[in-house]
């Protein structure tokens, strides 16, 4: 995924009311920008940081910028993360169509936000003659505590944990489902879930797993021209 537009580097100066973020400019100036990322972003808004921002092509729309990617430290030198996470599907969608998940390939038909469950939509539903429907939900990831270690989630998600239980129950009626861990990062070698911070989501994994649901996740390579799907992680249960 090529970012239409060329981001514009700032640094951070604060992130507020979860959706905003003060950023000063090259320039001098200093801008809000929309941040599209419910989560606590743990260890990804600290004062100071360099970020990107994308401009926005609508002209009514109130925010002229949104916080794209955010450069934080490393083993060995800066890490760039996504932390747009409403970008998500569309590096997913993007990967499937150029044949980079080969476990989820073949299907005849891709349809998205699918109504499923109670009162849910899944992201995507692969579907093929011949052969049980396959949903899959996307979970962004950007938490990194330990080297190496991405973690979901980053704050208490009583969502995550309803589509856990959804997908179970779609395996239950003869179904497949996957959920798909997509890491906005590019220095984490294996991704496991975040028990300290949300022992149910922890438990309701442990039974999806149990019940049959797939595990898949990948991680991205990030630049300020773009963001595309890389290789396979392992899960560390």
């Amino acid at each position: 995924m090529q970012f239409p537009d060329p981001l514009i580097p700032g640094r951070l100066l604060r992130r507020y009311k979860r959706f905003l973020a003060d950023i000063a400019l090259g320039d001098g100036s200093e801008v809000v920008a929309h941040c599209a990322n419910p989560g606590s972003m743990m260890g990804l808004a600290e004062p100071g940081s360099p970020v990107w921002l994308s401009p926005s092509r609508n002209p009514a729309r109130k925010l002229k910028y949104s916080w794209e990617l955010v450069e934080v430290p490393g083993e060995k030198e800066g890490a760039l993360v996504g932390i747009n996470t409403g970008r998500a599907n569309a590096l997913v969608a993007e990967g499937l169509e150029a044949g980079k998940v080969p476990e989820l390939a073949g299907y005849a038909q891709r349809r998205a936000e699918v109504r499923y469950g109670t009162k849910s939509r899944v992201d995507f539903l692969l579907e093929d003659p011949g052969r049980p429907a396959c949903y899959v939900e996307v979970k962004s990831v950007t938490l990194k505590r330990r080297p190496g270690l991405a973690e979901f989630p980053d704050a208490v998600t009583a969502r995550g944990t309803k589509h856990l239980g959804e997908l179970a129950e779609m395996v239950r009626q003869g179904q497949r489902a996957v959920l798909f861990f997509l890491v906005q990062r590019g220095d984490c070698d294996r991704v496991a879930p975040a028990r300290d911070i949300d022992p149910t989501y922890g438990e309701a994994l442990d039974r999806a797993l149990s019940a049959g649901v797939e595990i898949l996740s990948y991680q991205c390579n990030l630049s300020p021209a773009g963001i595309a799907l890389d290789g396979r992680l392992p899960l560390a249960v």
